[in-house]
């Protein structure tokens, strides 16, 4: 049942009492008063989702109250009732702000759809607005996981350029994070009203990558029955996602790169020109200067798509972020499942700390996932991961009982990781800062820090 508030202004005692019994049947809570001035006592000091008014009474008319209360709560919801030949009263009220008007004699039923559809709207554009926000604080930088000083480089640089309306290429491994990133840079500018779409070359074929992009006329090519709208449309003065970009054919790149430059094109089968204004923000997990080195991607798109380059480094190269993503995924899931999992072993998170995670970010959260699914008790221990995590070539810490420094316990596992991956790859620096993902002169200032090099 309807527990909306509603205000019912009239100086006819006979027609509020009317309204309030027709509306408190439909289960609103109704408060009644005979005038503009007492109307307003009211809404400045209690809460009230509509308000119905009859446009002439005396003293403060309806019109005059319903410029008050806009200029005092601009989206309070307003409906004026006005007599059958006054309806110019009633085209002046809309233009100055209400909702709807009813014309006086009006029918019970009447009354109650017009309200019914008012409030109905207002609750859409409440849950609207409650959506983006939602929106806007998931992809706010100020509460995001991942405190590394590599991934604070990347936020800075995220939130610099989400300001303006370059492109923007985003590289790194699989499973980093980079349509997370995309979104934090469409939702925290200036297009974040409009729409977000995505588009992932590497799951759509050859033949209909095209009419995906540009759209296609009715009668195109078989199947086509219906004119439909292609990525590019639908995300006019909005932002185009394309992940995988590498993926894409050169035929599908030199269509890309004419709509980058003209932003215009013609939907498949059609030829009307259609003007677009798209921000497009790419993503690969290839390094595409080899890919243009190789013949296998333009070297001019390239340049177009790479006006700003945002590259997200591994989780193995930043392993202080490890121990809050986890921290974080155990509450998420833990909620989700109604668990009680409180914590990790110490030998548990020590076996996290020591993986090399070449899933990255999605492989450490399927992990988790998987953990507090299959938990038997609410602390995590290394039985409770996947057997990639338990295999005899794990370095596993043991943690103190008493506890550690985190900065010593992740010092001594840095230490045993480039010794590892050193014999591993039978002493060459070159490659196992590779295996690593740091710089050779990274490596080297590391093996000298902790003394590997005589």
């Amino acid at each position: 049942m309807a527990s909306e508030r509603i205000l019912i202004v009239d100086d006819e005692d006979g027609m509020r009492r009317l309204l309030s019994r027709v509306l408190t049947r439909e289960g609103y809570d109704t408060v009644a008063v005979g005038s503009g001035e007492e109307a307003l006592r009211l809404v400045a000091n209690e809460r009230f989702d509509l308000v119905v008014t009859d446009i002439k009474m005396p003293e403060m008319d309806g019109l005059q109250l319903l410029a008050e209360l806009k200029e005092y709560e601009p989206s309070l919801l307003v409906i004026v009732i006005t007599a059958y030949g006054t309806i110019e009263n009633a085209v002046q009220a809309l233009r100055s702000g209400a909702y709807d008007y009813i014309a006086k004699p009006f029918e019970n039923d009447e009354i109650r759809l017009t309200v019914a559809k008012a409030l109905e709207r207002e609750r859409l554009l409440a849950e609207n607005r409650y959506l983006h926000a939602e929106l806007e604080g998931r992809y706010d930088f100020s509460g995001i996981i991942g405190s590394s000083p590599a991934m604070q480089q990347v936020y800075e640089m995220v939130l610099s350029v989400a300001a303006s309306n370059a492109n923007v290429l985003i590289t790194g491994e699989s499973g980093t994070g980079k349509e997370l990133l995309a979104r934090s840079i469409h939702y925290n500018s200036p297009r974040k009203e409009k729409p977000f779409i995505v588009l992932n070359s590497a799951a759509i074929s050859e033949g209909v990558l095209e009419s995906e992009l540009f759209g296609h006329e009715k009668g195109a090519f078989s199947g086509a029955i219906d004119t439909r709208k292609g990525r590019f449309e639908r995300a006019d003065q909005g932002t185009l996602f394309i992940d995988e970009v590498a993926e894409m054919s050169m035929t599908a790149q030199v269509k890309l790169l004419r709509v980058i430059q003209e932003h215009e094109f013609e939907r498949v089968g059609g030829n009307k020109t259609i003007s677009v204004n798209v921000r497009i923000v790419a993503a690969t997990n290839k390094i595409l200067e080899d890919q243009v080195k190789d013949g296998k991607f333009r070297e001019d798109l390239y340049y177009r798509l790479n006006v700003v380059n945002v590259d997200v480094p591994p989780l193995r190269s930043r392993r202080e972020d490890i121990e809050p993503l986890t921290k974080y995924f155990l509450e998420k899931y833990s909620a989700e499942t109604g668990k009680k999992i409180t914590e990790l072993a110490p030998r548990a998170l020590s076996c996290l700390l020591a993986h090399d995670w070449p899933g990255n970010v999605r492989e450490l959260q399927n992990a988790i996932e998987r953990a507090v699914v299959l938990a038997k008790c609410s602390v995590l221990t290394p039985r409770d991961f996947p057997q990639g995590l338990q295999g005899d070539d794990q370095i596993c810490l043991q943690i103190p009982e008493k506890g550690g420094s985190l900065t010593d316990i992740l010092e001594d596992l840095e230490r045993q990781l480039i010794l590892q991956t050193l014999q591993r790859e039978e002493g060459s620096q070159t490659r196992a800062a590779d295996t690593l993902g740091i710089k050779r002169t990274t490596l080297r200032y590391k093996m000298e820090k902790y003394r590997l090099i005589d």
